[in-house]
Order: structure tokens, then C-alpha cells, then sequence
């Protein structure tokens, strides 16, 4: 692992989700920004002082979903790796550039496709 932990966003409108997903994430030694939803995304997104090397988020987000957000954060972020997490993730379309994992996953799982999504990024 380099000196320089990955930036990770998790946008998850579920208190009890995001906080797994996140405990999750610092375990596997990343550093992580949580959102409860696209609104708060944006803002942190907006803020150029921060880094973020990947962003994840649910697709089912009340009012701007998943995708939606996922377009606006390309706008500020161009090039941000996304990665969807769904329930339903062989029924959802994404962009070419962007990645799925299904609900509910294994840490395994998580850790393997995030390293793998940030890979792909570098």
C-alpha cells in the first residue's frame, strides 16, 4: 500500500448502509467522505481543495438518483472513477466508464472491486 491513502466519497442515503460501507473502507486503510445523499455530494465534489479518487454511491437516491448525480459530478470532476452500488445492478445501465457492484456484498467483494476501479484509474 503506498503512503498516500485513495480518496473515497460514499454517498449513501442509509444512515446504517453508508456506515458500513465506511467502516468498511477505513478498515481496507482508505480514507473516506461520507454524503447522505447527491446535495451534499455536490458540495463536497465542488470543493476543489479536496481530493477524491473515487466516488460511490447508491444509484436509488431520493430526489437526484445515482446517475444523475454521477453526470454531475463528471461536470466538476471529469475524470472521477464511479462506482454504483445496487441492489438490482444486472438490471441498471451505467456509462461504459463507470462500474457497478451488487447489493448486498461481501467486504471481499468491496475491497476487491474498489482496488480494481482505482487501478483502472491510475
Amino acid at each position: 500500500m503506498s503512503a498516500t491513502l485513495s480518496t473515497i466519497l460514499v454517498v449513501e442515503d442509509d444512515d446504517i448502509v453508508r456506515m458500513l460501507i465506511v467502516d468498511v473502507l477505513e478498515e481496507l486503510e482508505f480514507k473516506v467522505l461520507e454524503a447522505d445523499g447527491s446535495e451534499q455530494a455536490l458540495e463536497v465534489l465542488g470543493d476543489a481543495s479536496r481530493h477524491i479518487d473515487l466516488m460511490m454511491t447508491d444509484v436509488g437516491l431520493p430526489g437526484m438518483d445515482g446517475r444523475e448525480l454521477a453526470t454531475e459530478a463528471r461536470k466538476l470532476r471529469p475524470a472521477l472513477p464511479i462506482l454504483f452500488a445496487s441492489g438490482y445492478a444486472e438490471t441498471i445501465d451505467v456509462p461504459a466508464d463507470m462500474h457497478v457492484i451488487g447489493k448486498p456484498f461481501s467486504i471481499d467483494q468491496l475491497r476487491d472491486k474498489v482496488k480494481a476501479v482505482l487501478k483502472q484509474g491510475n
